[in-house]
C-alpha cells in the first residue's frame, strides 16, 4: 500500500518511513529503500542491476576484500563492497569472491564489485531524499 501523498506529490507529513529503516533496508537489499517509498519500478530495476553487477563481479573472478586498516586502499575497497549488504554477506559465507589473480577478468571483477557497492550507497541516499521530500518521486 502506497503512502499518502500531499498535493505536491511528496509524501504527506508523517507518512514517510523512518530514515534509519530506509537506510538499513536499502543497505541489506538493493532497491528495498525505494520499495519502502512506493517506487516499485525503481526498486526492481535497482535490485536487478546491482545484484547483476555483483554477480558478474564474482563470476569474473573478483575478490571480496578484507578490512585491513593498515592498507587504506584495501580498506576502502572492502568498505565499498560491503555497501551492498546482504549479497556480499551471502557470497562471503558461501565461499565466493576469493579472487583469481591470474584470471584475465580479475580487475574487471573487482571493479564491478566495488562499483555495485558504491552505487547502492547512492541509491539509498536517493531513497532518503525522496522520503524526506527533498526530491520528487
Amino acid at each position: 500500500m502506497a503512502a499518502p501523498r500531499a498535493a505536491t506529490g511528496r509524501p504527506a507529513a508523517g507518512a514517510s518511513p523512518n530514515p534509519v529503516l530506509l537506510t538499513v533496508a536499502g543497505w541489506l537489499v538493493p532497491g528495498a529503500a525505494h520499495a519502502l517509498v512506493a517506487q516499485f519500478g525503481k526498486a526492481a530495476v535497482f535490485f536487478v542491476v546491482l545484484a547483476g553487477m555483483f554477480a558478474f563481479g564474482i563470476g569474473s573472478g573478483g575478490r571480496l576484500f578484507p578490512f585491513v586498516p593498515s592498507d587504506p586502499l584495501l580498506f576502502l575497497a572492502a568498505l565499498a563492497e560491503w555497501a551492498l549488504g546482504l549479497p556480499h554477506l551471502i557470497a562471503a559465507v558461501a565461499g565466493y569472491g576469493r579472487g583469481e589473480v591470474v584470471a584475465v577478468s580479475y580487475e574487471y571483477g573487482n571493479t564491478f564489485l566495488i562499483v555495485a557497492g558504491l552505487l547502492n550507497a547512492l541509491v539509498v541516499l536517493d531513497a532518503n531524499d525522496v522520503a524526506a521530500g527533498r526530491k520528487r518521486p
